[in-house]
């Protein structure tokens, strides 16, 4: 054959034609493999007892009136939606038109958004007892015991305008003038808390979001945040608690943290975890009244002048000798007594003073006191209660601490669980009922989830 007639021939070719129309018929059970996550949320969803969100359905085929979706389908979805990051009332209605999972547990049905907006939000009552019914059903399978618990906060950023920002557009002026005076309700009620013309001064609020804080990241920046707490069992690292709070620390979140589980559980845990953010005087001393076993780790809250300059010895390095009553310098000088003053919660804080001549002639006084001209250097020594002093007894010795460093690895998980498998860092709702909400949600996600996970485990152990 000739080259000329080789190159004459004009291949054939299946071109996309995109404006023709289609139609073709869909197995909607078969979208989706039968292993499939969709399929195993909704199997378990389905065997929760979902009365209290069928009551709530206004119509009904006596009285008439437009079909309600299911709202087992609507706790599917958002479930599912949950656990592949998606937060979004108007994205997750965007799935359901073209993502065969959603496709499959709508039954090819469309849902529009503000259903799915509504629901979210709106359901407080219903989820909340949806949650206490799944701890419920975990602790009858021995996954929840309460026997530890670990509590944790995080900071997780509001839907909301930085006041340095520009002013967030709002749909409409009669929204945007009930935030401004929300807002400016919410910032009297806080500076009304707040003393000083430094509280003052960092107070924030949003228009967009008032009920936001400002509150510092781990970046080390501000940002309108609020404070997410969470719970944790530690026998599977289930959540048994969650709340979202304004108040930017957690000192006052341990005590409310324990009435939530005895009120969800009808129990109060045998032994609560929490990091130092929690572990003040006032919560040692109620912890043990309501006998619970508390591990935690408290700062060294001895303020001296000058300790929290750079370069400077801190409080840690003048040990208190209790049967001597006076404490002791890096260099081996004594501090003796220099009367006392209450600070904080009514703590008696006795002060302790090196003699001047002792610092004058110290080669170490750069390092200690070096603006200290007429005076020794002081350290303030809070008075311990006996309960306190038990504590640190307690914490002291090689049990607790092995217990207390188990909290990292089970409720910090939880908290990165949710920020990046589910990608909560930022809520998608505005008001602190509806960031309680949407933070509820993420935590029967999780629970949920992993009740799925171990079912599986379960049952292959079983085969095995």
């Amino acid at each position: 054959m000739s080259q000329e007639n080789t190159t004459s021939k004009q291949p054939l070719i299946r071109y996309v034609n995109r404006q023709q129309m289609s139609w073709r018929a869909v197995d909607v059970d078969k979208l989706i493999a039968e292993d499939h996550r969709a399929r195993a949320i909704w199997t378990l969803v389905g065997r929760l007892n979902l009365t209290a969100f069928y009551r709530a359905i206004e119509s009904s085929t006596e009285e008439g009136g437009r079909p309600a979706f299911d709202p087992r389908l609507l706790i599917s979805l958002w479930v599912y939606a949950d656990s592949q990051g998606i937060g979004s009332a108007r994205e997750l209605a965007r799935r359901c038109a073209y993502d065969p999972a959603f496709q499959w547990l709508t039954g090819w049905e469309e849902v529009n958004y503000h259903t799915l907006a509504d629901f979210r939000v709106e359901k407080q009552q219903e989820l909340d007892e949806l949650f206490t019914q799944v701890l419920a059903a975990l602790s009858q399978e021995g996954l929840i015991t309460l026997e530890q618990v670990m509590q944790d906060g995080t900071k997780i950023k509001a839907q909301a305008s930085s006041p340095k920002a520009k002013q967030a557009q709002v749909r409409a002026r009669r929204q945007q003038q009930e935030r401004l005076e929300s807002a400016l309700e919410e910032l009297q009620k806080w500076q009304a808390r707040k003393s000083g013309e430094k509280a003052k001064k960092e107070t924030r609020v949003s228009t967009s979001d008032p009920h936001a804080r400002a509150m510092h990241q781990p970046d080390g920046g501000l940002a309108l945040s609020y404070n997410a707490q969470i719970s944790t069992d530690a026998t599977q690292g289930l959540i048994v608690g969650v709340a979202v709070t304004q108040e930017p620390n957690d000192s006052g979140q341990l005590l409310p943290a324990v009435d939530r589980l005895e009120q969800r559980l009808e129990k109060k845990p045998q032994q609560m975890v929490a990091d130092s953010g929690y572990t003040t005087r006032e919560n040692i001393e109620k912890m043990v009244g309501r006998e619970i076993d508390f591990l935690g780790t408290m700062r060294y809250e001895n303020v001296p002048r000058g300790a929290n300059l750079p370069n400077r010895f801190p409080p840690s390095a003048f040990p208190y000798l209790p049967e001597k009553d006076h404490c002791v310098c890096p260099q081996g000088k004594v501090l003796h007594p220099a009367g006392q003053r209450k600070r904080r919660a009514g703590v008696i804080y006795h002060l302790y003073e090196a003699r001047l001549e002792d610092c004058q002639a110290c080669p170490r006084k750069p390092e200690c006191c070096p603006d200290n001209q007429k005076r020794g250097r002081s350290v303030a020594h809070p008075e311990e209660s006996p309960v306190v002093i038990a504590f640190r007894k307690k914490m002291a010795s090689e049990e607790a601490r092995k217990q207390y460093r188990r909290r990292g690895r089970i409720v910090e998980f939880c908290h990165a669980w949710i920020k990046s498998k589910l990608g909560l860092r930022q809520f998608h709702v505005r008001g602190l009922k509806n960031v309680q909400m949407e933070m509820l949600w993420a935590c029967l996600t999780y629970n949920l989830q992993h009740w799925i996970r171990l079912s599986k485990l379960r049952t292959t152990t079983a085969i095995t």
